[in-house]
């Protein structure tokens, strides 16, 4: 089989590409990709080339680990059928390119065991399953407590808000630095870090990603707070180790989502506990996808780029 994809030859050089999708077997699904999304965080590093040695790392490569499609292909060992709506977090299944992500194609073929059963009334903002759970990941489990304060009004932040709001606790403020991403908060407060003087936050939850806040979120939490590093950093992170002493500061870090919180994330979803709408900022065709990619990287008004792929081949 062939596909139309989006291949990554190295950094800042993406093209759309044909290729061969490998064989599927009696597991594997073939799933026809109708929307995916632009990662701001890791995709973002393999585009510009400033990625940590990473597992499976190499170009060139298929990004994208945020899809959502139907399934025209099932495997005789899966439980899934054609017809069924899927979200798909990437596919390792292309002949002659890396699949680390491999979201980012019209055509792929994955394990059924990787994909989750969607509503397809979702439509792009399926793709966003994989974000949600990540914010959720965060969240969830014994010991952690939510966020008093998020640092960073991008998807992800937003996504830790309205979490910390369907868990019953109170509203969390959110920083932003950003004009453009101050606006769109429902139950909750978006300030400037200069504007805030509150100096005794319990948790504070970081989604911006950038490794030199550590010793200003030091000073803003409570003796025993905790900081949850939720983003992804390419930088050492380092802090002062006496403020850090005089607060017993807790620091810890977030890892990736994994099937328990896409199921339990999807179920919040479908009963309306966690609204995914005004996420998707911009949506641009996959015959576009050079340009999807710099605007996705670019534009600080561009929270989540969506790829259509309904016009694809």
């Amino acid at each position: 089989m062939q596909t139309t994809a989006v291949l990554l030859n190295g950094p800042k050089d993406i093209v759309l590409e044909e290729l061969t999708l490998i064989d599927p077997g009696a597991g594997d699904l073939v799933v026809d990709i109708a929307f995916s999304g632009i990662s701001t965080g890791t995709e973002k590093l393999f585009w510009s080339g400033t990625m940590p040695p990473f597992p499976g790392m190499g170009y060139p490569l298929v990004p994208g680990y945020e899809a959502a499609g139907e399934v025209v292909e099932a495997g005789a060992d899966t439980h899934f059928k054609p017809g069924d709506h899927v979200f798909v977090p990437g596919a390792n299944c292309y002949d002659g390119a890396f699949g680390l992500f491999g979201g980012a194609s019209r055509r792929l073929v994955t394990a059924a065991d990787r994909v989750t059963k969607i509503d397809p009334a979702m439509g792009a903002e399926g793709a966003l399953l994989a974000l949600a759970a990540t914010a959720r990941h965060a969240m969830a489990g014994m010991d952690k407590t939510p966020p008093d304060l998020i640092v960073g009004h991008g998807v992800l932040g937003r996504l830790l808000a309205r979490l910390t709001i369907a868990a019953g606790a109170p509203a969390p403020t959110v920083w932003e630095v950003s004009e453009d991403r101050m606006t769109g908060a429902s139950g909750y407060d978006v300030i400037h870090p200069d504007a805030d003087e509150k100096r005794d936050y319990r948790s504070i939850y970081d989604a911006s990603g950038k490794s030199d806040l550590l010793n200003s979120l030091i000073g803003r939490i409570e003796k025993g707070g905790e900081i949850v590093l939720a983003g992804f950093y390419t930088d050492a992170i380092s802090f002062a180790f006496p403020p850090a002493f005089m607060k017993e500061a807790r620091l810890r870090v977030a890892a990736e989502w994994d099937k328990g919180d896409l199921a339990a994330t999807r179920a919040l979803i479908e009963a309306g506990a966690l609204k995914l709408d005004g996420l998707v900022t911009h949506t641009r065709g996959s015959s576009d996808a050079p340009g999807a990619y710099q605007t996705a990287f670019n534009d600080p008004a561009c929270l989540k780029m969506i790829l259509d792929w309904s016009a694809a081949a």
